[in-house]
């Protein structure tokens, strides 16, 4: 019988795109720093984040974070934050130097994999990807129906 609800994340993840990994092909990733305002933090510690839509961009010489929904805190009321306002990422200069010449390549972008918390910092991961074709993902979806054909067979549950 299948296990019913969500897949169990790595210990101090926040949130995972699970749709990055069918949406692209992930060719390198990076761990950035991310600046909150303290109910974001409250409500990220809660778990409250979405990252399906979110991409990342690299401006002036730094780089920020779009469309990560970060539900308000309820406790915080009137001083709450704007739940999918840009937010900017902490990363070290060459890091974001390689990062100008990636994402200028053609059909390169940057998108979130997942939130956690390092200690008492909220941390990114960003991965560089490149967008995936129709095929590539109906090939993923038969690579992953015949694994799973095989592990039921394996367990004896035709």
């Amino acid at each position: 019988m299948a296990k019913k609800g969500k897949r169990k994340a790595a210990p101090g993840d926040v949130a995972t795109n699970r749709q990055a990994t069918y949406r692209y092909h992930l060719l390198e990733k990076f761990e950035c720093g991310i600046v909150l305002r303290g109910s974001e933090v409250k409500s990220l510690r809660e778990g409250r984040v979405q990252l399906k839509d979110a991409y990342a961009t690299v401006r002036d010489g730094e780089v920020w974070l779009h469309n990560m929904h970060i539900a308000p805190y309820g406790p915080a009321a009137r001083d709450n934050h704007e739940p999918e306002r840009p937010r900017k990422l902490l990363m070290h200069k060459r890091e974001i130097e390689r990062l100008i010449g990636k994402t200028q390549e053609k059909g390169l972008t940057l998108v979130p994999t997942r939130v956690y918390f390092k200690g008492p910092h909220a941390k990114v991961e960003l991965a560089l990807a490149r967008g995936k074709d129709v095929r590539d993902k109906r090939e993923d979806l038969k690579r992953k129906e015949q694994k799973r054909e095989i592990e039921r067979a394996l367990r004896g549950e035709w």
